[in-house]
């Protein structure tokens, strides 16, 4: 407390109220301003949490995701969705979706690639080219 002082050149009870200060947990509701119609937890971002604008993206994607699975045959779809983790966020290996589907792994992969093969075609890439160009901007 003491060096601080002099190097801030600021009076020593003062350091020790700031770091006491500084020591103690302080709610998120404690209000903050004059009208004391704000609380400090208003100021910190969520990092977690989405923005509307990029929630309102994510929802349109999976929209669009979804329709263009629906074009795919159901084995298809399925394979896709457990490979990439579309619906549960967990991504399969082939041996797993093989052992789902009682097939192996390299008959997954065959149906995984004329999946995406399909997807690619530009009838049904069309409407999630515009995620990709509006990511890179």
């Amino acid at each position: 407390s003491q060096e601080i002082s002099e190097r801030m050149d600021m009076p020593i009870n003062k350091v020790r109220k700031i770091i006491k200060i500084a020591q103690e947990p302080i709610s998120l509701e404690t209000p903050i301003g004059e009208e004391e119609d704000s609380h400090l937890g208003d100021f910190i971002e969520d990092k977690i949490m989405q923005s509307p604008p990029d929630k309102v993206i994510s929802i349109n994607l999976r929209e669009q995701i979804d329709e263009a699975l629906k074009t795919l045959t159901q084995r298809e779809a399925k394979v896709l969705k457990m490979r990439f983790g579309l619906g549960d966020g967990n991504e399969h290996t082939l041996e797993e979706v093989g052992q789902q589907f009682k097939v192996t792994r390299e008959r997954i992969r065959q149906i995984e690639a004329k999946a995406l093969r399909k997807l690619k075609h530009p009838t049904r890439s069309k409407k999630l080219q515009s995620f990709i160009e509006e990511k890179h901007e």
